[in-house]
């Protein structure tokens, strides 16, 4: 008599290509290169996926967290996964019998949880005094539409960098958004292949009750994309967000993010430190408290702000007029004529027994935002500072990344 036949089953981890705003999100935080992409969409490969799930929290837009059981030898591969537009329905199958069944994959396992916890360098949780996030109340099928009543280039006309500050109003439409979370921006219009353009992420740059007070409206800090890795490009979504005009209408999907969220309670310190656009969660901080701000309260605000000049710096002028009680500001210039580089990973540096008052501190709450090539450097910045007080770097980053208190939103 023969014995009974194998049959494997797989739980397959699959990207939902309609929810997905291409944002490299999860293709970052993958420890084992599971993930890759097309100009189409973002995929998972069945035979390297470990479902180590390190993926999940830190995906905007729950687009990530999607399975489907299948045959082992009928799992949808990086091809077919590619060519989708919608993610396929769940088909029912005949369950084999216990004992002819391998281990699904994606089972939760010490193993996993070990590379999740040793891999994602920032928090995956938010801090535990934040307000809950509403997320995904607009979908790439069923979007909101929001009114230009503003759009005020931020850096001097003089220099290539044209950043722009651009609010959004939502009229009676409900959209409740909190420091630190961002939308998508649905671009009109189509690739050369004939697909419609797919939602750009933005970071909000307004606090949680709008750009103007009592106002349903939010602003946005948008760089055009006119170069990209030394060749000349239009971006698609900046170029067109950059020149709407006052009463031209947007479609809008999200909020995004449930994470990357501020502390509410007063006593609470911020620690930001930011270059260009990733401004933008910083200024949504920095307003919210500064509306806020209680008498009494001993919570700081730290801010070390990077770019190339002067000039190309967005919010200089407001940034600088803050009290210097309610905010200390340091600003790095990496391309000012006659003087050496600076980043702020070397203005963190001059500033070290300042951060290590920080670092020491339990109600202290660090973001970090701009573009990817700073993120090595600021964390080595802080390894350097914490070691110069003779503070376990490793233990203490563990122990930010757990409680929430270290969040990195870079790109």
């Amino acid at each position: 008599m023969n014995g009974p036949v194998s049959i494997e089953v797989l739980r397959q981890h699959l990207i939902d290509p309609e929810i997905c705003i291409r944002c490299n999100t999860c293709e970052e935080t993958c420890p084992i290169d599971a993930i890759t992409h097309d100009d189409n969409n973002y995929v998972v490969r069945a035979d390297i996926c470990n479902g180590c799930m390190a993926c999940v929290p830190p995906c905007p837009t729950g687009a990530i967290d999607n399975w489907r059981t299948v045959l082992k030898a009928d799992a949808y591969s990086i091809d077919e996964q590619f060519k989708w537009d919608v993610l396929p329905e769940q088909t029912t199958m005949a369950v084999p019998p216990a004992d002819a069944a391998a281990p699904a994959q994606g089972d939760s396992t010490d193993e996993a949880d070990g590379i999740e916890v040793d891999t994602v360098r920032g928090a995956l949780v938010p801090p535990w005094s934040a307000a809950k996030p509403y997320v995904n109340l607009y979908t790439h099928k069923s979007p909101t539409s929001a009114t230009v009543v503003g759009n005020y280039r931020l850096t001097d006309a003089a220099t290539s960098s044209d950043i722009h500050h651009i609010v959004l109003d939502f009229g009676a439409m409900p959209f409740p958004v909190l420091e630190g979370q961002s939308i998508g921006i649905l671009p009109p219009g189509a690739s050369a292949d004939g697909r419609v353009h797919h939602a750009r992420q933005y970071s909000i740059a307004s606090p949680r009750d709008g750009e103007r007070p009592g106002y349903n409206n939010v602003s946005l800090t948008v760089k055009r994309v006119a170069q990209q890795h030394g060749d000349a490009v239009d971006g698609v979504c900046s170029n067109y967000l950059c020149d709407l005009k006052k009463g031209d209408t947007v479609s809008v999907i999200g909020p995004f993010g449930s994470t990357f969220l501020m502390p509410n309670h007063p006593n609470s310190h911020l620690l930001m430190i930011c270059t260009g656009t990733g401004s933008a969660p910083m200024r949504a901080m920095t307003e919210y408290r500064r509306r806020k701000r209680l008498k009494g309260a001993t919570g700081k605000l730290m801010l070390f702000f990077g770019a190339r000049t002067k000039e190309e710096l967005p919010y200089f002028g407001p940034l600088t007029n803050l009290p210097k009680d309610f905010i200390d500001t340091t600003l790095a210039f990496s391309r000012t004529a006659g003087q050496a580089k600076r980043y702020v990973q070397d203005a963190m540096r001059e500033r070290a027994a300042d951060v290590a008052s920080l670092l020491k501190d339990d109600n202290t709450y660090i973001y970090v935002c701009g573009l990817k090539g700073m993120e090595d450097g600021v964390l080595q910045a802080l390894r350097e500072i914490a070691e110069q007080q003779q503070l376990d770097w490793d233990a203490l980053w563990a122990k930010l990344k757990r409680e929430g208190r270290l969040h990195l939103e870079t790109y």
